[in-house]
């Protein structure tokens, strides 16, 4: 292999690096995760799972669907985040690589190869995860620097949920547990905008968290997880008593002293567990229901 080789080889491999870091690893769950838990509640028949359309949903979700999210994030963001803590280890720094807008493009068009498999009902959550994804970044409508629009338009992240449950059910998913899914996604998105107040303050983006400071943030997004807690009780008494871990957890963290920028990096491993939970009890309706 001559030097030209390896050097076009090593600037593949650098920009797949830096792709896979963009991406964010640990929150890859946040969008493939409800596409689990959509289809296990929508089977009726473990056979359903593994149809084409819950399979590229999951597919598309874990990776293509992360790079398109924060991709177009770090595109729009480059200026911002040049003084955000978080983007010189966990997290990718946007340097106007040209790369970068292509690919995201390219992510966001992906949709279009496994359209055909879906059912109608599913494409209005496609098509709704696309546009507020897009929309919560880019100018101009920029959601997330209008305080409380940033909030409600993350209930984003539910869509591959719905649009799973609707693939495989072929009927739109129940409207308590789009409701309470929605409040959850409000609130973990408020909450993860507290380690950014002060980077969002000095550089002059207003959202939630910088209106509302800590302390009435973590009340905030309490209310946001005791509202979904109720939502999903009133669907099924367990599913509403699993969800109060969430307004339990942001009490506890509020009352105590946990640096907010530490336990933010814990809800990845909570958003697992909880998801695995929801996860098997549906499996469990599945195989024994």
């Amino acid at each position: 292999m001559n030097s030209d080789t390896r050097a076009i080889g090593d600037g593949i491999g650098e920009r797949l690096s830096y792709l896979l870091v963009l991406s964010r690893p640990r929150f890859w769950l946040y969008l493939a995760g409800p596409v689990l838990v959509g289809a296990v509640y929508a089977a009726r028949t473990a056979d359903d799972l593994f149809a084409l359309a819950p399979v590229a949903l999951f597919g598309y979700f874990l990776l293509p669907a992360n790079v398109f999210l924060y991709g177009i994030n770090d595109v729009y963001d480059r200026e911002i985040d040049a003084a955000n803590p978080k983007k010189d280890d966990r997290e990718a720094r946007y340097r106007g690589q040209g790369y970068v807008p292509a690919v995201v493009g390219l992510c966001a068009a992906l949709p279009l190869l496994f359209v055909p498999l879906l059912s109608t009902a599913a494409i209005p959550w496609l098509i709704a995860f696309l546009v507020l994804g897009a929309a919560y970044s880019a100018p101009p409508a920029r959601f997330k620097t209008t305080p409380f629009v940033d909030s409600l338009s993350n209930g984003l992240y539910i869509t591959p949920g719905a649009a799973a449950y609707a693939a495989v059910a072929g009927t739109q998913p129940p409207a308590l547990a789009v409701v309470g899914g929605w409040l959850w996604a409000m609130g973990m998105h408020t909450f993860s905008a507290i380690p950014d107040i002060e980077p969002d303050r000095e550089t002059g983006i207003r959202t939630t968290a910088t209106v509302l400071g800590e302390r009435r943030t973590y009340a905030y997004c309490g209310a946001c997880w005791l509202a979904s807690a109720a939502a999903f009780g009133a669907l099924d008494v367990r599913l509403g008593a699993l969800m109060l871990v969430y307004p339990l957890l942001v009490g506890a963290i509020a009352t105590a002293s946990v640096a907010v920028d530490r336990a933010y990096w814990w809800f990845p491993a909570i958003n697992t567990v909880v998801g695995a939970v929801l996860t098997m009890g549906g499996l469990w309706g599945v195989l024994y229901g």
